[in-house]
């Protein structure tokens, strides 16, 4: 592919500048997009992934894009100097304020660090039928990336539980890497 020269030079463009908004450009629309849309660009994405890397690079590929929404929206819009329980309280509000989901704590080993948490009304899976698997590697990523930037300390997130097998909640058991 020949570089484009009246673009020579110019730098590639950040996570932040890419989800700037200005409300002028959508004056009809708004900014919210169904879940209908949302899950079309989800699955087009993981189905192109999956057929041409496979299905374990495909998931891997979502959890990493998760993890890197999941440090932006804990930088942008989360107060990282607060205790856990206020900490997880702004948390559950921006989730529900931005459609997220609804977000539970289970529970939480504060010596391990091991944290088990849910999110009802999902936007990648809520209302799908039984596949057998979970789906929501995404979320996976998310929920490490954020839980990672505020604890200082590298976490994994892995879902156990998921509409994708018959739940009625996403539930995620969330552990510091070793």
């Amino acid at each position: 592919m020949e570089e484009n020269i009246f673009l020579a030079g110019q730098k590639p463009i950040t996570f932040a500048e890419y989800l700037r908004y200005d409300k002028n450009c959508r004056n009809n629309l708004g900014a919210e997009v169904p879940v209908l849309v949302y899950r079309m660009l989800e699955f087009s994405l993981k189905e192109e992934l999956r057929q041409r890397y496979g299905k374990q690079e495909q998931i891997e590929i979502f959890r990493s894009a998760g993890k890197m929404a999941g440090e932006y929206f804990a930088q942008t819009y989360l107060n990282m100097d607060q205790p856990l329980d206020r900490f997880v309280g702004e948390l559950q509000t921006k989730m529900q304020e931005m459609k997220i989901g609804v977000l539970r704590i289970e529970d939480v080993d504060e010596a391990s660090g091991k944290i088990i948490l849910t999110v009802a009304e999902d936007a990648d899976c809520s209302g799908l039928p039984v596949l057998g698997e979970t789906v929501c590697n995404y979320d996976e990523g998310f929920i490490s990336g954020i839980l990672s930037l505020y604890s200082g300390k590298p976490y994994t997130a892995i879902e156990v539980d998921c509409w994708a097998t018959g739940d009625r909640v996403c539930r995620f058991h969330a552990t510091v890497e070793e």
